[in-house]
């Protein structure tokens, strides 16, 4: 049956939602919780730590992590230290860094409407914004962070560009050059490898193929050129960085891996992942079934089986990859949200609001209990999980995150019937959550995952002049804490240099040899930290330089 129009007593917004109303929920939805609190651990810290070292000795060339060699593609993190250049002056240095991925989120939002209205006409293009900004995957990585975000904009751009070529060649072989540069010049092999076939089925669908392969190898040059832009310096400069760099793609791509298991995990984690673009690819799948051979259906399906089988052969299941995944799958899904019928689209619009509305209320009696105590039994909870941790009243969060739950509320009450409503709420409530846990929450969960107060108290114990600092089993991301909070640098425990190391930290089990001639200074964890195999110790070998002397230290400050 037929969306009927109807006359809402309050007017709304209107359905597909006009330019100015997608641009101003995408952009509350990117840049709320992208900045506020400091570097977390895994991707976030490492590519802020990346691009602090960049930002602080300006070595663009060979990007450093906390002081060791960091042999990975740079684009990202170029970018990273170009927002923290530009804006230091008024944000932090790690909240400037993440506006890059603000940059990169923004523009793969805006090259997958681009190709949704190349593909699938204008009418419901602004349905492919909302449904891959919707997918619950891509919120976690698009507040942080995280270079994957690059290789996804690379990959929407290489979308828009392939579906224009018939239309626009010229300016289609720019974008997918540029594309294709972007890729590998932000992740390395793995984007240029994913985009191989939406190439060939791009060109395989060609009407004109000679042409067409012909625009594509222009495209290729243009994207060999940019790419030397780096490679060539490099090459000259710092060979030995070069090597490892390549070295490390190809390891990277070359690791045994079990197919058809990793495969399994991959569709698995899409199952959440990719809501709700997954089951509105599935509907139109199968309300499309007549003309899956068709452009606008063949090339995101051929291309999503492609990219998955590629992974599965050569990636193990890894979050952030799985960005790839998105772009053929929302483009599968828009001509899903218009062909739903009207039992299934009220059924998925009424999920969406009670889902988020209830969630909604979870996050404002959590936040009570945080801030007032009240209910006692979960705030007592609260101060469990994160020990130690005050609460106190914000009055401009709480008043903006007042307006937003009045704002979601006015949405759900005015939104007129229209095909486009029940994404408009999906994406809306999950805006509205998230912009709840960035305003009410953030407090509490930067208060368990940031590294400052237990970078501060290792500074504290360490002398101002020594000997230099070893490090065992230390990952990539607490190095960069480290680093960018307190200017603690440390070097490998079995390199010849940390061999002759006084200072030893490590985290978990220390290494067999610290049993005899080293003794323990300091230990801490964050709060939020449960296991022994989190804890950072620190360890002094006998008779070595070392500061006044100190009673050992809990490193579980408290901010």
């Amino acid at each position: 049956m037929p969306f009927l129009p109807e006359h809402p007593r309050f007017k709304g917004i209107s359905l597909p939602p006009s330019g100015w109303v997608l641009a101003l929920l995408l952009a509350a939805y990117i840049f709320i919780g992208l900045i506020g609190h400091d570097p977390w651990k895994h991707d976030d810290a490492i590519s802020i730590g990346i691009a602090y070292d960049i930002f602080s000795n300006g070595d663009w060339l060979t990007p450093e992590l906390a002081g060791q060699a960091h042999p990975h593609a740079p684009f990202y993190y170029w970018t990273a230290a170009l927002a923290t250049h530009f804006f230091s002056w008024l944000l932090p240095v790690h909240d400037a860094a993440r506006l890059a991925s603000g940059l990169y989120t923004l523009l793969a939002l805006e090259f997958i409407l681009l190709a949704a209205r190349e593909l699938h006409g204008r009418e419901h293009a602004a349905a492919a914004p909302l449904i891959l900004a919707g997918s619950i995957g891509f919120l976690f990585h698009a507040h942080e962070a995280q270079p994957m975000l690059a290789a996804l904009t690379a990959h929407t751009a290489a979308y828009w560009a392939l579906t224009l070529l018939p239309r626009r060649p010229r300016l289609a072989t720019i974008v997918f050059g540029a594309a294709l540069a972007l890729g590998f010049l932000a992740n390395g092999l793995l984007p240029v490898l994913t985009l191989l076939p939406l190439t060939i089925c791009a060109l395989w669908q060609s009407a004109n193929r000679k042409t067409s392969a012909l625009l594509l190898l222009a495209a290729l040059i243009l994207s060999l050129a940019l790419c030397a832009a780096w490679l060539l310096p490099l090459q000259l400069a710092a060979p030995d960085y070069l090597a490892s760099f390549l070295h490390g793609e190809l390891a990277s791509l070359a690791k045994p891996v079990a197919i058809l298991p990793n495969i399994g995990r991959y569709l698995n984690l899409l199952l959440w992942y990719a809501w709700p673009a997954l089951p509105l690819a599935a509907w139109a799948l199968w309300a499309k079934r007549r003309a899956l051979a068709s452009k606008p259906l063949a090339l995101p399906i051929a291309t999503f089986v492609a990219v998955l089988l590629i992974l599965g052969a050569r990636i193990e299941v890894s979050s952030a990859v799985t960005l790839l995944l998105l772009p053929p799958l929302v483009l599968l899904a828009e001509p899903g949200v218009a062909s739903l019928r009207r039992g299934a689209a009220n059924a998925f619009d009424w999920f969406g609001m009670m889902t988020f509305t209830l969630f909604a209320v979870v996050v404002w009696i959590a936040w009570s209990a945080m801030v007032f105590g009240w209910p006692e039994r979960l705030a007592r909870q609260v101060v469990r999980l994160e020990p130690g941790f005050v609460g106190q009243f914000d009055p401009i969060a709480f008043v903006f995150a007042l307006l937003v739950t009045i704002v979601w509320f006015w949405l759900i009450v005015t939104s007129p019937r229209s095909p486009m409503r029940g994404i408009m709420h999906w994406m809306a409530g999950l805006t509205l959550f998230w912009l709840l846990i960035a305003t009410l929450w953030m407090p509490w969960i930067d208060y368990g995952k940031t590294y400052r107060p237990l970078s501060a108290s290792l500074a504290e114990t360490l002398p101002a002049r020594g000997n230099c600092v070893a490090n065992s089993n230390l990952s990539d991301s607490i190095l960069a804490s480290l680093d960018y909070f307190n200017g603690i640098r440390t070097v490998e425990h079995g390199s010849a240099a940390g061999k002759s190391c006084d200072w030893l930290l490590a985290q978990g089990e220390p290494p067999s040899e610290t049993a005899a001639g080293w003794h323990k200074v300091w230990e801490g964890r964050r709060p939020s930290d449960r296991r022994d195999s989190e804890k950072l110790v620190l360890y002094r070998r006998d008779g070595g330089s070392a500061a006044p002397a100190k009673k050992l230290k809990n490193g579980a400050a408290r901010r």
